[in-house]
């Protein structure tokens, strides 16, 4: 049996290095889906009339693009590059960076395992992405905290934490919360959206927000920054704004920290 062949999903945020710049758009490779290739059209590069090219991409240069189609069938993906705005390339480009450093730590704990990457991968990584949202995310836990989840088990469990206080160093404050968010009405989904996309925004230099679904209608909120107090400050400040929002769609909202 050949293996599956995975494609990103629509809305999907990718990371992209521009393979070959056309006067009608640029091919891209996709760094997280190897060997997948995605196409983005000139309409698709900026807000506007596109003049030159090579003011918005050239190759070799690494972007980061929004999926707006799939053909699996065709292995056809489109792509656009002005509907990422700043905020989410650094995000999007940090994620990336982590998860590149989560896999050369990985291979240590799989070698200390005695079993393969793809091993580990298949039997431990859907449970860690389900809890932490990615690899790193559970390795800088790990390293901070000693510890990952009282759901996990196994001697692999030991063996993760002991890779991660011998290769993460936790410069920063970690806090996180719930956010309980509903919305009645046909747009109640796109408004959570809206309101969820808010907080995210609330970060300032040096910090981040994450939101992490973890069942409707509760999605976490994960913040880091360089002192406790500046990351709880900033925790509450997201989840207001990400309140009043949805409030103002006749939604309701209460958020409680962990």
């Amino acid at each position: 049996m050949e293996p599956e062949t995975i494609f990103p999903e629509e809305g999907d945020l990718v990371v992209c290095t521009v393979k070959s710049v056309r006067n009608f758009g640029a091919f891209v490779e996709l760094e997280e889906y190897p060997g997948k290739e995605g196409f983005i059209h000139v309409a698709e590069i900026a807000t506007g009339w596109v003049k030159r090219m090579s003011d918005y991409v050239r190759d070799g240069q690494r972007i980061v693009c929004k999926v707006m189609n799939v053909d699996s069938q065709k292995g056809h993906i489109d792509l656009s590059l002005k509907k990422v705005n700043s905020h989410q390339k650094r995000e999007k480009i940090q994620e990336w960076k982590n998860e590149q450093k989560a896999t050369k730590l990985i291979e240590i704990v799989a070698e200390r395992l005695g079993i393969t990457v793809p091993d580990f991968r298949a039997k431990h990584s859907p449970e860690i992405i389900d809890e932490f949202g990615g690899h790193y995310v559970a390795f800088e836990i790990a390293a901070e905290e000693g510890v990952l989840s009282e759901s996990f088990k196994g001697e692999w469990v030991d063996i993760f934490i002991q890779v991660a206080k011998e290769n993460v160093t936790v410069s920063t404050a970690k806090v996180d919360g719930v956010i309980e968010i509903t919305c009645p009405g046909g747009d109640g989904i796109e408004n959570i959206k809206s309101a969820l996309m808010l907080a995210e925004e609330a970060d300032d230099e040096g910090t981040t927000i994450k939101i992490q679904y973890m069942g409707a209608p509760n999605y976490r909120i994960v913040v880091t920054a360089p002192e406790f107090k500046v990351a709880e400050e900033l925790i509450r400040r997201a989840a207001d704004k990400a309140i009043k929002e949805i409030q103002k769609f006749g939604g309701t909202a209460k958020f409680e920290r962990s």
